[in-house]
């Protein structure tokens, strides 16, 4: 039933003088701050902004809901709405959705407690730790993939611990006793999470890589016009300056555009 009200909200699009008009587009996203997080009911954020800036000067309109992150990815791809954000790039996801421009620039990297002296630098620096992640998630992928470069190499490999709840890892990570020796996570996530929880046994130990952040619209349930009439809304705001506006009120970084 849910498939069908969204086809018909599809069939709502309608080509007007050679623009795209949308009735409605519906957002899910999840509690992932400081990218996406709810004020009195309210889903707010950097993401937010940009995609209302953009819906603002299409004409659209569109609505957000915060869910768990596994269930707002299956609702986009069961057609219970349109788009997702903010999600890394990945191969398995680029086969059925629509990639804005790149919004914005962060990192994956390693947190550990303050009496680690660890400041990473590359593989070796991490043999033999435990290394607790929120998944599945393209974090856990990129941790996953450290730790098979790890057994390529002859190293001794991580070992990984992977949670559902990205705020309870570091809580683990906190607690000594709890036998973790680091948490691999996006580094704005992280901070953000250590100043939420008032974690201050934890720091920052250094970034494994760099990675941009963008919003995806359904291949199935959206239409191609949809999609690049978006992409052509944000592509417009950076070059006005309004992105880059945006993200600077959150201190955030600006992404490079994609090669």
């Amino acid at each position: 039933m849910k498939r069908h009200l969204i086809c018909l909200v599809a069939i709502l699009i309608l080509n007007i003088k050679g623009g795209v008009v949308a009735e409605e587009l519906l957002f899910n996203t999840q509690d992932f701050p400081p990218f996406n997080y709810t004020v009195d009911n309210k889903v707010e954020g950097p993401a937010a902004d940009i995609i209302r800036g953009a819906c603002q000067a299409l004409s659209y309109n569109c609505k957000f809901k915060l869910l768990p992150w596994r269930r707002a990815i299956s609702e986009v791809k069961e057609g219970k709405a349109h788009g997702l954000f903010v999600i890394g790039w990945n191969k398995e996801r680029d086969q059925w959705l629509y990639y804005s421009p790149p919004l914005m620039e962060t990192a994956y990297g390693f947190f550990v407690r303050k009496s680690n002296t660890l400041n990473y630098s590359g593989l070796k620096d991490i043999e033999g730790y435990r290394v607790g992640v929120f998944g599945p998630s393209n974090t856990s992928k990129s941790l996953e993939k450290i730790k098979q470069s790890m057994e390529s190499e002859s190293l001794s490999a991580i070992q990984i611990k992977m949670v559902s709840d990205d705020i309870n890892i570091f809580k683990m990570l906190d607690d000594p006793k709890r036998n973790l020796t680091s948490v691999y996570s996006n580094k704005d996530v992280g901070m953000a999470i250590i100043h939420q929880v008032n974690l201050d046994n934890i720091r920052y130990a250094g970034s494994h890589k760099k990675l941009n952040y963008y919003f995806g619209l359904s291949k199935e349930f959206t239409d191609k016009k949809v999609a690049d009439a978006f992409s052509k809304a944000v592509s417009d705001m950076r070059n006005s300056g309004k992105l880059k506006e945006i993200l600077d009120s959150y201190h955030m970084q600006l992404a490079p555009l994609d090669k």
